[in-house]
């Protein structure tokens, strides 16, 4: 079964789930083939029970974690919210907004899971399986996998394994004595590189810098502070 993003509105749950089994097996994980230059970052925001979706995608400057660029789209999705199957909510608007961008992020960290994911299917392996940018994920819950609790110190981390073993990724700790980040891989992009890029990316708050400016806008977006389109490093105090 090969269905658009454009028709996921369409499909039933079974057929979602054949989606996701398909889009399983074209994920690579694979370490970078240079150190990325820009990061992008990637978010969405929704009311649980409305089908409008505001979708941005923020690119970073890699070394500095400033914002270079963004794009943000608002969407419409009538997929039925279901733990498992957010993907089929979200990514069609974030691809739209990857289509928007001018150039292109050398690695995408999307606020969501990557392989840490009963079906390894998160909404970042879902995205990777559909654009050509390597993608991770950085959520703010455990979705599914066992782990010990990291030391309560800044960038300790800690294995996220699957029942049999498998390592799905880490659960990483941000800030001192605050709750840990979910860290896996999504497409084209390999374990160790997903935690190097986002221990570099902390910042001063619990969020790596990518999700946590994407959030930033597209918060800023729904509530009528941004517009949609493509935009550059405008005049604001936003950068």
């Amino acid at each position: 079964m090969d269905i658009s993003p454009n028709a996921y509105d369409t499909l039933k749950i079974p057929e979602a789930t054949v989606v996701q089994r398909n889009l399983r097996n074209s994920l690579t994980q694979i370490p970078l083939k240079r150190p990325p230059i820009t990061i992008g970052g990637a978010d969405i925001s929704l009311n649980r029970f409305s089908e409008i979706i505001y979708a941005g995608i923020v690119v970073l400057d890699y070394e500095t974690l400033q914002p270079l660029h963004y794009a943000l789209v608002q969407g419409k999705a009538s997929f039925p919210y279901v733990p498992g199957y957010l993907a089929f909510r979200e990514v069609p608007a974030l691809i739209e907004a990857i289509q928007l961008l001018k150039e292109k992020p050398d690695v995408l960290m999307v606020d969501g899971h990557g392989i840490a994911h009963p079906r390894r299917m998160g909404i970042a392996a879902h995205l990777g399986a559909l654009i050509d940018i390597p993608t991770m994920g950085c959520a703010k819950k455990k979705l599914y996998g066992n782990y010990e609790e990291p030391s309560p110190t800044k960038g300790d981390f800690s294995a996220l394994l699957a029942a049999d073993g498998e390592r799905l990724g880490y659960v990483l700790r941000t800030k001192n004595k605050v709750k840990p980040v979910y860290i896996s891989p999504g497409n084209h992009i390999d374990l160790a590189d997903c935690l190097r890029i986002a221990q570099h990316c902390i910042g001063n708050y619990r969020i790596p810098e990518p999700t946590r400016r994407a959030h930033e806008f597209v918060n800023l977006f729904r509530t009528g502070k941004l517009s949609a389109g493509y935009h550059e490093r405008p005049k604001d105090t936003l950068f």
